[in-house]
């Protein structure tokens, strides 16, 4: 796995940012409102090369890939590069190709010609509004089952007033001729996918400036007496957007490297970056231009120019709603399209080898030592611990993989870990119960007495017991170190007392790891203390609290529970410490797995409910609403691998662990909740198949953005560690 440019390529992006950020400033980008294009940028641009960028070196190009352009995009899309900058790279690789117009084509990468195209077929819209029509000396279009090369003369075709003054012109292809070209139909086709790429990743550009020019501003206006980043009706809507202008640049490298692998999903893959760079950017100034408040109206800040700028650049394709409806006949319907060469990517989700193996092996497991009766008691909850099955996969040495070699885990890469909590999932036996008692043992592996060590641990690595969680509290919500159950010093021992709420898994297990208060003369997160309590104490009581989610948590009493000294972790007043070591084992995860499989339950039900004598599946809005389902799962599945890379790798972390935990279970409610309407009224029966599936995925969802921390939370430390905002939880 890798989202790490190259360097030649880092060294590239810095280059384009740095002549960007002198010779398209705000300051340029007023100036060129006018005509809405700069004509000493655009050749600055050619300078640079950054027109020729995407032209075979034998045309005098300089032959780079797609991924290259997109990085150029993102850095035009953040300074709002005044001219038809993705237009002109899909023109002019166009021309190259055709082999032809030699002397157009080294006028236009010298920037003293401009070249653009026409995104629509011109035999049946004869009359289009082209990109940088009123600035071009030629267009290039497809009619029918040619590619014509169309002459312009600028000054028949002036900019006009439009919503952002871009230089765009409507061009009556009928009252002119044009010259055919040796480009055949599906490199055309290909162009034009070429174009949705780039015009995304400029927008996942803008999108991205648009929120860090709102967060500086919330750093700085007072109101109240405070910053109002501090508010989280500012903060946390930001918070949410920078997860889907993050999502949106994700999504062009994943298009791209699915065209690189030649993998079948890559045109759907290109229509959903190209909407959801669409959608993500109208959101994202709108969200942006709101923060600054009413000065965010006047022309004096620059935010109004994101605003109108991220409507104007991909709106002059048409409505972003029929790219949607494009991705679904794509993933649905078996429509297939031509798509660009993208040269090199040194984008890589693939996790190796290593996580290979580890899958099959899982994967080998379940095949050949679970049984149907046991498997049809997997749930995703507690109860679906089955504990056969535990104690099987003890006995293959695939219970804890996760854990060091040490404490007789495989010693995996990080990879390998991910591999095979995803094998688990695969599944649908990624219960919390193993994840937990994982968790615990690494614990008392690092922190345990002895007597521990000795009694508790090897029942633990055996598969005999299970561990549960003790931190929740009825008055204490998200905030564990809230803690009000008391360990009290009797003897050479502990007295615990108290109460702990959403002890899930309590009734199945032998031991809870309990953060206990040891001390209130002190702050609140010092004076904890974390203990192992076994279950069957005298003192000791299991009330269930059953949930609609066909999952049972507990409520937990302690009234004058013995333990001994033994069976404290870590030192006295030393809980957060000794509750940190368990972060070894924490993945930045997220619900993809779960958003998939609700994904596959949707199109299977719309394959088998009828409407008016045909599959559900072929109507337009279905497959349109599946797709947004798979544009959401794809995001999820990015954010989060880009979460464990960070980890995997040592790389700098922006919160983007709480971003893929916060954004995958925010859409997994909603998806869930869309495809239940969607498959409607049917969704409603227990009846076995998907949409008994459904059913089920809609409730599990609606615990998805409490448990784990609640969004609020995660919506906190994104805005605070990511986009640098004030602390909003004071």
């Amino acid at each position: 796995m890798n989202f790490d440019l190259t360097e030649d390529q880092e060294m590239m992006r810095d280059m384009f940012a740095r002549y960007l950020d002198e010779n398209s400033s705000m300051i340029r980008v007023r100036a060129a409102s006018q005509t809405g294009f700069d004509h000493e940028l655009w050749l600055g641009l050619a300078e640079q090369g950054a027109l020729s960028i995407r032209v075979p070196e034998a045309a005098g190009g300089m032959g780079m890939g797609l991924f290259d352009a997109a990085l150029l995009m993102d850095e035009a899309g953040r300074t709002l590069v005044s001219g038809p900058l993705a237009e002109s790279l899909v023109a002019l690789r166009l021309l190259a190709l055709a082999e032809i117009e030699t002397e157009l084509l080294d006028r236009a990468l010298t920037g003293q010609s401009v070249v653009t195209i026409a995104l629509h077929d011109v035999a049946t819209n004869p009359v289009q509004w082209i990109a940088g029509g009123s600035v071009a000396d030629a267009v290039i279009a497809r009619r029918g089952n040619d590619v014509l090369l169309f002459a312009l003369n600028p000054a028949a075709h002036a900019a006009e007033p439009s919503l952002a003054n871009t230089p765009m012109a409507e061009i009556d292809f009928s009252a002119i001729s044009g010259t055919p070209i040796n480009i055949d139909m599906a490199a055309f086709a290909a162009g034009v996918e070429e174009w949705k790429l780039l015009i995304a990743a400029g927008l996942a550009g803008l999108s991205k400036e648009s929120l860090k020019l709102a967060a500086a501003y919330a750093c700085e206006r007072k109101q109240f007496g405070q910053f109002i980043g501090q508010f989280q009706g500012i903060s946390h809507p930001l918070a949410d957007l920078v997860c889907e202008a993050d999502g949106a640049k994700m999504l062009v490298w994943k298009a791209i490297r699915d065209i690189a692998d030649g993998k079948a999903e890559a045109g759907a893959a290109v229509s959903i970056a190209a909407w959801w760079g669409s959608i993500t950017a109208a959101r994202c100034v709108a969200q942006a231009l709101h923060t600054f408040g009413g000065y965010g109206l006047t022309t004096e800040y620059d935010i109004h120019l994101y605003n109108l700028r991220a409507k104007a650049w991909p709106l002059v394709y048409g409505d972003p709603a029929l790219l949607l409806e494009e991705a679904g006949r794509r993933l649905y319907a078996g429509e297939v399209t031509p798509l660009p060469d993208a040269g090199d990517c040194p984008i890589e989700f693939d996790l190796g080898e290593d996580a290979a193996q580890m899958s099959a092996e899982i994967n080998a497991f379940f095949s050949s030592q679970v049984t149907d009766e046991e498997r049809a008691q997997f749930h995703y909850s507690w109860e679906g611990f089955v504990p056969s099955v535990h104690k099987k996969l003890s006995e293959a040495g695939l219970l804890f993989p996760g854990l060091p070699a040490d404490l007789r885990g495989k010693k995996l890469s990080h990879y390998a870990q991910m591999a095979a909590m995803d094998a688990f999932e695969h599944h649908g036996y990624n219960n919390p119960a193993a994840n937990v008692t994982q968790m615990v043992a690494l614990i008392i592996h690092r922190f345990g007495s002895d007597e521990l060590k000795n009694e508790v641990l090897p029942k633990l690595m055996n598969g005999e017991a299970i561990c549960s969680l003790g931190y929740s509290e009825p008055g204490a919500g998200s905030d564990v170190f809230a803690a009000q159950c008391k360990a009290t010093p009797v003897g050479n021992g502990w007295r615990i007392d108290g109460t702990k709420m959403f002890t899930s898994g309590a009734n199945l297990s032998s031991y809870v790891l309990m953060l206990c208060r040891t001390n209130t003369e002190v702050a609140k997160h010092a004076g904890l203390t974390m203990f192992i309590v076994p279950l069957k104490a005298e003192g000791v009581t299991v009330q269930p609290v059953y949930t609609f989610q066909d999952e049972r948590t507990n409520i937990t009493f302690y009234d004058n529970v013995q333990i001994p000294d033994s069976w404290r972790l870590g030192a006295v007043d030393g809980g957060v410490k000794t509750m940190s070591a368990s972060l070894e084992l924490e993945h930045g995860g997220g619900f993809g797995k779960y958003m998939r499989k609700m994904h596959d339950a949707g199109a299977a039900a719309c394959l088998q409910i009828t409407q008016g004598g045909k599959p559900l599946i072929e109507q337009t809005q279905a497959q349109a609403r599946l797709a947004r389902t798979m544009a959401h799962l794809w995001l999820a599945e990015l954010i989060t691998f880009r979460a464990q890379w960070v980890i995997a790798e040592k790389k700098q972390n922006l919160a983007y662990g709480p971003m893929a935990k916060m954004f995958s279970s925010e859409k997994f409610l909603t998806d869930a909740r869309d495809l239940l309407d969607l498959t409607a009224p049917h969704s409603l029966s227990l009846r076995e198949g998907p949409t008994a599936e459904l059913n089920l995925f809609y409730r599990h969802a609606q615990g998805a953005t409490i448990y784990g921390g609640t969004s609020e939370v995660h919506r906190s430390m994104i805005a605070e560690r990511n986009l640098g905002l004030p602390r909003t939880r004071a």
